[in-house]
């Protein structure tokens, strides 16, 4: 019997999910022997810059069973489900374990999930963010703005005006075109590479991010995120950060970017708990480790 955890990642859809793969593998790693599944092969070759231990890259979903063998345990992390993929996984993994984002999810019979937004036998209802991001550093940055790890059409290189005024430090994505800083840097004070994506999140005092990951981890580590809705993301997110009373700017809109910003200093951000052991505790149950 062998333990994997699969996430779904890509230069359409970034590493939200992989940094919270990364919170979870990290403490996993502790108990088990747990191979990550990716399903893109160039962070697959970077997760070990992570504390990744064992990484593989998948390139489809459906090739699964091709690496691991019925009466392995799961834990799945994608929206690529649907009815009959997860009737198959839940057949072919007597525990397997989804974690999902989506309000209106509901949960199949034989799986077991973790989610902000749903409880019930089974159920985990959690928020997960690495627990490093809640050890506060001091916001040497005023303000930045991370548009997210993936970019394809470029979008930002389209609505760059759209910032310059605010005298912000940018930084970029992981799966952002090499050269792609050079159409920005007139529009931006400073531009951090995708290396520096931890000082960035957890110096900067208002962060300005399309990242619903990194709008949690600056939040956790006493940063005023300030949640921009690309018009190409799911809106998953929405509810949560509602009730955390993060700022919400609808796409390109310059109005409600202002008024996010004038708010943001005196906001009364909601906290979220640190509830990483109550995840890894259900897990370990699922598990019976």
């Amino acid at each position: 019997m062998r333990y994997f955890y699969y996430v779904h990642t890509g230069h359409r859809i970034g590493l939200d999910r992989f940094h919270r793969a990364v919170a979870i593998m990290n403490e996993l790693q502790k108990k088990i022997d747990i191979t990550l599944l990716c399903s893109d092969f160039r962070i697959a070759a970077e997760a070990k810059e992570y504390g990744i231990k064992r990484s593989v890259g998948v390139d489809l979903v459906r090739n699964i069973p091709q690496i691991a063998h019925h009466g392995d345990r799961m834990i799945f992390d994608s929206a690529e489900i649907n009815p009959t993929l997860l009737d198959d996984m839940t057949q072919f993994f007597p525990s397997f374990i989804r974690i999902s984002d989506d309000p209106s999810d509901i949960k199949h019979p034989k799986e077991l999930l973790i989610s902000p937004y749903l409880n019930g036998e089974g159920i985990c209802n959690a928020v997960v963010v690495d627990k490093r991001y809640f050890e506060p550093l001091p916001k040497t940055i005023p303000m930045a703005l991370f548009f997210g790890d993936d970019d394809y059409e470029k979008d930002l290189e389209k609505n760059q005006e759209l910032f310059k005024s605010f005298n912000m430090e940018l930084l970029m994505g992981f799966y952002h075109f090499l050269g792609y800083e050079t159409s920005l840097k007139e529009s931006f004070s400073h531009i951090h590479e995708c290396e520096a994506y931890d000082k960035v999140i957890r110096q900067s005092e208002i962060l300005v991010t399309a990242s619903p990951m990194a709008a949690l981890q600056n939040l956790v580590g006493g940063g005023k995120p300030i949640f921009l809705q690309r018009p190409d993301y799911e809106r998953n997110f929405i509810p949560l950060f509602t009730m955390l009373n993060i700022p919400i700017v609808e796409g390109y809109n310059q109005e409600q970017l202002m008024q996010a910003i004038r708010i943001s200093s005196s906001n009364s951000y909601q906290k979220i708990i640190n509830s990483n052991t109550e995840v890894i505790e259900f897990i370990s149950k699922s598990f019976n480790l």
